[in-house]
């Protein structure tokens, strides 16, 4: 099931002013199809092409979409009809295989139109027609202009770029202009095979129009008159009135949405008068906020004014303190050197004497041994001399007044 996106037309899902804007280029087309082999490029659901047959030899419809060519080939079944999923910029069929070839509402969506037109001059024999079409950029974007560009266009044409366009790969074209346009109709109620038309000669804008549509050939072309499509559920005073009756349906509910916005708004008019006053408060609290803030921000000037010196005093007394200390290391380190220094040679006197002292201790053994000696020795003498004093011949000799005195 192919579902109408807003682009694809699917028949029976669409308005019927749409429908008719769209079937009536392949009428159109119908008069030029003629006993020829024709070839619709984007064919979409076949619509189209299915509407070629009852004139041309044959049609071949090609579109790069699986679901539209499924809808197609099950929906419209005709002998000389065949439908083929492939790009319309790489169709696989030989050179020259058409005598006509047409591309409606296709060339603005495509990123490179000018491998499309190429395309379409290969697969189109010497004498053939090239048949396309597309909105004009400047209406479509007035018609658009609330909604916004159509995402499904790539690139859309004023009539110079188109016309430019279409020049540099076929050098003979003749332009037509698309356009809805009120009549007045005549019918009788009865069937009947003529018609007689009567149609206003004034001159067409091209800037003012809905659709350009080009007839393009490599040879040149004769004829070029205009053709009106007037199918037969075409009464416009009576689709006016069903699109004003669908305009009121639409005011109506715009008009109870309005109501309903209004006291949305009238509530919401409300919770703003209450937020305001929120607001109101909180931006009073806010200023006085500001100025404390701004009175802290002094105090904390300040003190990092203070905080300054501070460092600033610090920084001086930790260099007196450190130079006071680099004087004491030094002199520290003297008087350590001098100590050493005392030490060394204190130790090296003391080392002299105990040395001296230990010469002196045996000096002074040695002296007391002879001193010892020479006691032991005078204690014999006296002995000796008690003896002797005491020999019964120095007792004599005393007596004779002989020998010592003593």
């Amino acid at each position: 099931m192919v579902e109408f996106t807003g682009e694809r037309v699917v028949p029976g899902q669409v308005d019927i002013d749409l429908w008719n804007e769209h079937i009536a280029r392949y009428h159109f087309a119908r008069r030029l199809a003629r006993a020829r082999r024709v070839l619709d490029l984007g064919c979409g659901t076949g619509y189209g092409a299915a509407a070629l047959t009852g004139a041309a030899q044959h049609v071949t419809g090609v579109d790069v979409s699986t679901d539209a060519i499924a809808y197609a080939s099950s929906n419209y079944t005709f002998e000389n009809l065949t439908f083929a999923a492939a790009s319309c910029t790489s169709v696989p069929l030989p050179d020259a295989s058409f005598d006509l070839i047409t591309a409606f509402e296709l060339i603005e969506h495509l990123d490179d139109p000018r491998a499309l037109l190429a395309e379409a001059r290969r697969l189109l024999a010497p004498s053939g027609q090239f048949i396309v079409s597309t909105p004009n950029r400047l209406y479509y974007a007035e018609t658009r202009r609330q909604a916004g560009p159509n995402p499904f266009h790539h690139r859309e044409y004023n009539y110079d770029e188109f016309r430019e366009l279409l020049a540099e790969f076929f050098p003979h074209t003749t332009f037509f202009v698309q356009n809805h346009s009120a009549g007045v109709v005549f019918q009788p109620i009865k069937p009947s095979p003529g018609a007689d038309l009567k149609l206003d000669s004034s001159e067409t804008n091209p800037a003012t129009s809905h659709f350009f549509l080009a007839v393009c050939a490599c040879t040149p072309q004769i004829g070029g008159s205009a053709f009106i499509y007037l199918p037969t559920s075409a009464n416009v005073l009576r689709e006016r009135e069903i699109h004003i009756a669908r305009l009121e349906k639409e005011v109506g509910q715009k008009t109870e949405w309005l109501t309903r916005l209004e006291a949305d708004h009238g509530a919401l008019a409300e919770v703003h008068e209450a937020q305001k006053q929120q607001l109101e408060d909180a931006n009073r609290w806010a200023q006085r906020a500001n100025a404390e803030l701004e009175q802290t921000a002094a105090r904390v000037v300040e003190v990092q004014n203070e905080l300054a010196a501070t460092q600033a005093a610090a920084a001086e007394s930790t260099t007196a303190y450190e130079a006071k200390i680099s004087e004491l290391d030094t002199d520290l380190a003297a008087r350590t050197r001098w100590a050493q220094e005392t030490e060394q040679r204190l130790n090296a006197e003391l080392a002299a004497v105990r040395t001296e002292l230990a010469r002196c201790v045996e000096l002074l053994d040695a002296a007391e041994k002879t001193v010892v000696e020479r006691t032991l020795w005078a204690q014999r003498l006296e002995a000796e001399e008690e003896s002797i004093r005491t020999s019964r011949w120095v007792r004599l000799g005393k007596t004779l007044r002989m020998g010592p005195a003593k």
